[in-house]
């Protein structure tokens, strides 16, 4: 069973996480970012409960019948969720079935692009990274000589300094009526939505102080941090597109700075580099690239098999370059849910918390990029990919 949320449903949490996100990006300080963040979840459980009343009065009235319930949601799951929406009285925290774990991280990143392009990863309970630098993969010889060499690979085991994240989930008493199915599926959602732009904001732009380390922030060996905090990276240079040629000139520069590692050693970073940038700009960049085809389709075609991402955690006016498999996007641990009952009580609901750890680090300095967006021209002079004439001729 889904929640089938449409745009119009879903219209106060979107502004009000658009409002969160404004916050972020123009450094607001810590208690409105709070407040925002803490309206945008309320706004998502208003429009859920409300969504979910609705689709509930849609349906016939046996459709909650035991026969009738999701056939994916387990025996265990239906246990849970029935305690979790007529007990509150639990004392231990409660682990979310391993099923629902699942499902949670899946939404996660079918609803949030940018955490699919940075290649999130649940580790499930424990977090263990181990990188290589292979230096020799194979010996060559006679086919039955001696083996005369060996893999000759280093491998360290990184440190992972998870972070602890925890979000607040309102669960209304009167959701009790609906059944466990839909508890379930409203849990879901206000868990999913509340650490996907957690973890969207930290990845792309953490400082490191008890939170993943973002990618506009510098990781180079001698980097000094202060307070927990790593320093913002200072931007890699301007990207104007004003045309063509400058434009493959100005991409080939942002996918050359990233195919050498820190140690010097090359990587290929073509075809495979992400270009992450603030919804509005990533269409004014598209738009370059953007020509007609002689049957009248606009397709855009982005040079050297970049992708864009959009992000309303990205600064305005600013590109962040990476490159996915060079960055460790991590989840672990079991998935708590606790009551939240120490100074804060709200009328006709009860409030949990919910914790989830996190990692993220770039694997070193030139894994990833900031530009400037400066755009002054209108590549005008861009030509159809299908015909190499000029677009809409």
């Amino acid at each position: 069973m889904t929640i089938n949320f449409n745009k119009e449903a879903m219209s106060n949490f979107t502004e009000k996480r658009k409002a969160y996100a404004d916050l972020v990006k123009s450094n607001a300080p810590a208690e409105e970012q709070q407040t925002g963040f803490t309206n945008m979840m309320d706004a998502l459980g208003t429009d859920s409960l409300a969504e979910i009343k609705k689709q509930v009065r849609a349906q016939t009235e046996d459709y909650l019948d035991a026969k009738h319930q999701d056939p994916k949601m387990t025996m265990e799951e239906t246990k849970f969720f029935n305690e979790i929406s007529t007990d509150t009285g639990f004392k231990e925290p409660k682990i979310l079935p391993q099923t629902v774990v699942t499902e949670v991280f899946d939404d996660m990143v079918q609803e949030h692009p940018f955490l699919k392009a940075i290649g999130l990863v649940n580790q499930g309970i424990s977090l263990k990274i181990v990188q290589s630098d292979a230096s020799g993969v194979i010996a060559w010889g006679k086919i039955f000589g001696e083996i005369t060499s060996q893999l000759d690979a280093k491998f360290t085991e990184t440190e992972a300094t998870q972070s602890k994240a925890t979000a607040f989930m309102v669960l209304p008493k009167d959701l009790e009526e609906f059944g466990p199915a839909w508890v379930k599926q409203y849990v879901i959602t206000q868990i999913s939505e509340a650490f996907a732009v957690g973890a969207e904001k930290a990845f792309l732009v953490g400082d490191g102080n008890n939170q993943p380390i973002g990618l506009n922030r510098q990781v180079q060996k001698d980097v000094v941090v202060t307070g927990g905090v790593y320093p913002e990276k200072a931007s890699a240079g301007k990207l104007t597109f004003a045309t063509t040629k400058t434009a493959a000139k100005e991409l080939a520069g942002v996918i050359k700075g990233l195919s050498t590692k820190e140690n010097g050693k090359p990587v290929v970073a073509k075809g495979r580099t992400v270009l992450v940038m603030a919804p509005g700009d990533s269409l004014d960049v598209e738009a370059q690239f953007m020509v007609q085809n002689l049957a009248g389709q606009f397709v855009t075609a982005m040079p050297f098999g970049l992708t864009t991402v959009e992000s309303e955690f990205a600064p305005d006016g600013k590109v962040i370059a990476f490159l996915p498999d060079r960055y460790d996007a991590f989840q672990a641990g079991g998935l708590e849910i606790m009551p939240y009952n120490q100074t804060l009580a709200i009328e006709d609901m009860d409030l949990f918390t919910a914790k989830q750890f996190f990692y993220g680090k770039a694997k070193d300095n030139n894994a990833s990029a900031v530009y400037d967006l400066a755009l002054t021209g209108a590549g005008s002079d861009t030509t159809d990919p299908t015909t190499g004439g000029e677009a809409g001729n």
